[in-house]
């Protein structure tokens, strides 16, 4: 079973499953800079909603939102959007990475109060919601896990392992995923429990096969943000992985931001940044990539395991 917002689902129902989405972020301190557009949540809702039913005509079904604790999660707003649009959603606990998350908090606490928080909110829900996450999310920095970074994995393995739930992680530059998993297998869990995020960060296909041969899931989960990549680079490092028979470790996404609260500091307004990012949408799969892909010679057989098989088994546990 997989615990979304709206309850519990077989894995047999997931569908078409996207794996790395986001309903609505909103940085540290977002609220600070009064020069980003005001945060209506009507009109927010109408727009999500609007962005999620468009993905019915593809045959999606589920999307996860591995929103961390400390980036402006909103698990009412995630619920209310899967009840109007009719996707499942599943949400995360877990923290940030220290240079872009909020840190003091969990800064003061050790490993056991750090687990014991996650799976009090896997188990009894987020404060008094009753909405469950169905997955934990970690991140590292670039380059280096740091103290606070170690401490965050080590407390979302645990939590895992007690729970049952998956790990989802984030990656800055396509660095530390060996780590990610060094630690997570520590903790007793098979490699096969973690999917480390935007492994696509970089042309790197060594990198990319290196965790699929280690167990991992390996996230080609930012399709659309060129200006890390170009999706050039990734299509033609997917199909290298297809190849090689890793398709069994692939899951693919987009990490869209379908509401921002205020902006991206450093870049700008929501606006400027879809100018920036002209085919960044959660349709952006169906509507270039994967014809793209069958063009290059990527079976469409191999392209549903993917996006089918592949959540389904992560969330079953199954190798």
């Amino acid at each position: 079973m997989v615990q979304t917002v709206l309850g519990k689902r077989d894995t047999e129902k997931l569908g078409r499953t996207l794996i790395h989405e986001h309903v609505l972020i909103g940085y540290p301190g977002w609220f600070m800079d009064n020069r980003m557009p005001r945060f209506v949540r009507d009109e927010a809702l109408a727009r999500v909603v609007d962005a999620f039913q468009q993905l019915h005509a593809y045959g999606v079904r589920t999307v996860v939102d591995p929103c961390p604790m400390d980036l402006g999660r909103d698990v009412t707003f995630i619920a209310e959007v899967s009840q109007r649009s009719g996707i499942d959603l599943v949400c995360a606990v877990g923290g940030y990475f220290e240079a872009q998350g909020i840190a003091f908090t969990f800064s003061h606490l050790d490993v056991e109060a750090i687990t014991e928080i996650y799976v009090r909110e896997i188990e009894d829900g987020v404060g008094g919601s009753g909405i469950r996450p169905g997955l934990v999310k970690v991140a590292t920095g670039d380059g280096h896990v740091s103290a606070y970074e170690r401490k965050l994995l080590t407390a979302g393995a645990r939590a895992a392992k007690i729970t049952g739930v998956p790990i989802l992680s984030h990656t800055e530059n396509c660095t530390c995923g060996h780590e990610q998993i060094d630690i997570v297998t520590s903790e007793g869990l098979a490699a096969h429990r973690l999917l480390v995020g935007h492994s696509c960060g970089r042309d790197d296909h060594a990198y990319q096969r290196a965790l699929a041969e280690r167990g991992a899931y390996v996230g080609f989960d930012r399709f659309g943000i060129e200006v890390f990549n170009s999706d050039e680079n990734r299509m033609r490092n997917l199909k290298k992985l297809v190849d090689a028979g890793f398709r069994d470790r692939v899951m693919v996404s987009h990490d869209t931001v379908n509401c921002w609260l205020g902006g991206v500091p450093g870049v700008g307004s929501p606006e400027q940044v879809k100018h920036i990012l002209p085919n960044w949408t959660m349709t952006h799969l169906f509507e270039r990539i994967f014809p793209a892909l069958r063009e290059m010679g990527v079976a469409t057989q191999d392209l549903d395991h993917i996006i089918s098989d592949n959540p389904r088994r992560y969330f079953a546990g199954l190798a």
